[in-house]
């Protein structure tokens, strides 16, 4: 299948380096990419007109073209290196530089071979889920929620779970991948607001589709793993909304009062959550994985041992602190960085996905 980048009038950035990480993206997913250029508003229209095939555009400045973002064909992925805000009713990816490019590449792939439907869930831009069902899906399936990391910021986006969306809608679930307002542009309540709101949907979407919410799995990578540990422990003390069977967290951040203190991710966390543990005490004993213990909530804890040594070490501490506290928790501790725990063609996600399949009876 070939993949097209159209490069438009201005973007500062060397074309032999942009060609050779889209052709290592390209080759990652099976596909031959072409890199183009488009001198005016006017050629790139034509390009996407003619387009039936993943396309991705960078943009760049000049405002003529600015205006196209979000034009047909509606498999066009929009990719700006700088940030930018975002674009409603888009598919468009800003803030990432040049490594953003092969993330707008595995997105545009992801979108035109396993489509989404994209449901919103309330009324701002970023309050959205794409929902991927099974094939066959005449049985109730389970559900898997996946909620990404990126520390919280808004360059980060749910594409960067596309892959376990795809994959997990093959192995038979329903995939219901939410994005959400970050705290950078929106503050820490509208972010854990909106992860539960697109949990709670889950009631609504089951209406009319064969989803079963007495099997509810929430997959969290890096930030989005707190996230994860939070929404599931607070739904657990609520009646009448979905109730989550196992929570699990991808290299996730689970203690934010010690991450404060070690300056994890340059000082995500005080931004994340409006201040420090001293300063902000209610965000923190809200939202501090280690602080809610116990969770009440069958949680499995993913890590790879190349990742970062804070990471390494708080979900270690993380898992012998719940047990202390009589929380039914499981560690999966493998080779692999960073990344690999969202790479559906890794090790460690096989064998993720063979321990969610054991507690859910599958």
């Amino acid at each position: 299948m070939p993949l097209t980048v159209v490069v438009g009038p201005g973007l500062v950035a060397d074309t032999a380096l942009l060609a050779s990480l889209v052709a290592g993206a390209c080759a990652e997913l099976d596909v031959t990419g072409e890199v183009v250029t488009a001198a005016s508003a006017d050629e790139l229209r034509s390009l996407l007109a003619a387009s039936d095939r993943p396309v991705v555009v960078l943009p760049g400045p000049t405002p003529p073209v600015r205006a196209l973002i979000g034009a047909q064909p509606p498999h066009a992925v929009w990719y700006d290196l700088t940030v930018e805000p975002p674009v409603p009713g888009a598919a468009h990816l800003a803030g990432r530089g040049l490594w953003g490019v092969v993330w707008a590449v595995r997105h545009a792939v992801h979108r035109f071979r396993a489509p989404a439907t994209r449901v919103a869930y309330g009324s701002h831009p970023e309050q959205w889920g794409d929902l991927r069902l099974p094939v066959p899906h005449d049985a109730p399936a389970p559900v898997a929620v996946l909620l990404h990391g990126g520390f919280w910021r808004s360059v980060w986006g749910a594409d960067l779970m596309d892959a376990l969306a795809v994959d997990l809608a093959d192995r038979g679930y329903a995939s219901w991948n939410v994005e959400y307002r970050r705290p950078d542009r929106h503050g820490w309540d509208a972010t854990t607001q909106d992860v539960e709101a697109g949990l709670t949907a889950l009631r609504g979407l089951a209406a009319d589709r064969p989803l079963d919410l007495d099997r509810i799995v929430v997959l969290g990578h890096s930030a989005g793993g707190q996230l994860a540990l939070r929404a599931a422990a607070d739904l657990a003390g609520r009646a009448g909304g979905p109730r989550v069977a196992l929570a699990v967290s991808l290299a996730g951040v689970l203690d934010l009062t010690e991450g404060e203190r070690r300056y994890l991710g340059d000082g995500a966390i005080a931004a994340a959550l409006g201040g420090s543990p001293a300063t902000a005490p209610r965000r923190y004993a809200e939202s501090d994985p280690m602080l809610r213990l116990p969770a009440g909530v069958p949680t499995l804890l993913v890590q790879g041992t190349a990742d970062s040594p804070d990471l390494v070490d708080s979900n270690r501490r993380y898992v012998a602190a719940a047990r202390d506290a009589g929380d039914d928790v499981r560690h999966l501790e493998q080779p692999g960085d960073h990344f690999a725990v969202i790479d559906s063609g890794a090790d460690i996600w096989r064998d993720t996905m063979a321990a969610v399949d054991a507690h859910l009876g599958r």
